[in-house]
């Protein structure tokens, strides 16, 4: 009898213990159901406003193109917008709320491209000797590709062909073309931070002496093509190159300076 009184006592303690814990357990809070209709202000014309926001340093259209994809992107897919290539500037149709963020956004977005000052320097020399340099100076904007040339376009024959006419009394007409030889780059800048990665092509050409004047001239050529990057202010070499049957070899380094 005794022991059926300690075994009521005990489960009665055991129910008392499991519902206090229950009752002191505080219920999960419900999550806020999200808001609905949020961009309903941009579908109602009552609602919204119409603004043409104006590209001030956008010189091409793809640049445009990527600011009004970001703005699709991040306002409100009721909001309407389009681009208006001829006037740069994008026209929007939103809530006041919207139209402040698309301002925002192209005041950060629509940024002048950033501008280098590039100097190759092309050195000659002979068993450590220095024979003599070359530089050539250019200014290159972000992302966009930078040409230089400076040479001699020689002309070479190409063909001939029969061409007898009975008024003037031509014979054979002979096709040339041009070659340009000189010296030719061609580059392309990207910022990042603390300098700047180069996509360049340094090629120099010549006629070989003992060839020039002829139809079918010897052209030597020296190529230094690749990626690197670049430190501002900091001569960074992009090649040596042994000249054949010669002892000189030719040096290119490049310096790259940020313009403000």
């Amino acid at each position: 009898m005794k022991f059926t009184q300690v075994s009521a006592a005990l489960a009665l303690a055991l129910a008392l213990a499991t519902a206090s814990a229950q009752a002191q357990t505080p219920e999960p809070t419900p999550e806020p159901a999200p808001a609905k209709h949020m961009d309903r202000p941009c579908s109602n014309p009552e609602l919204s406003k119409t603004e043409t926001i104006r590209l001030a340093n956008v010189t091409q259209q793809n640049d445009a193109n990527e600011i009004l994809v970001a703005l699709r992107n991040i306002l409100y897919p009721a909001c309407k917008m389009f681009l208006v290539a001829s006037q740069n500037a994008i026209v929007v149709q939103a809530s006041p709320e919207q139209l402040a963020l698309a301002r925002q956004l192209v005041n950060e977005l629509d940024r002048p491209r950033k501008t280098y000052r590039l100097t190759f320097m092309l050195t000659d020399s002979d068993s450590d000797k220095k024979l003599g340099s070359q530089r050539f100076s250019l200014d290159a904007v972000a992302g966009q590709d930078t040409y230089l040339k400076q040479g001699t376009k020689i002309p070479v024959i190409t063909g001939s062909f029969s061409a007898a006419d009975s008024k003037t009394g031509a014979g054979v007409q002979t096709q040339v073309t041009y070659l340009d030889v000189g010296m030719n780059i061609d580059v392309t800048v990207s910022p990042v931070a603390h300098g700047a990665v180069l996509k360049s092509k340094v090629e120099q050409s010549s006629v070989d002496p003992a060839t020039a004047g002829n139809q079918d001239p010897i052209v030597r050529q020296s190529v230094i093509s690749g990626v690197s990057a670049a430190t501002f202010n900091k001569p960074l070499q992009l090649g040596s190159l042994d000249i054949p049957n010669t002892t000189h070899k030719l040096d290119v380094e490049v310096v790259v300076e940020e313009l403000p």
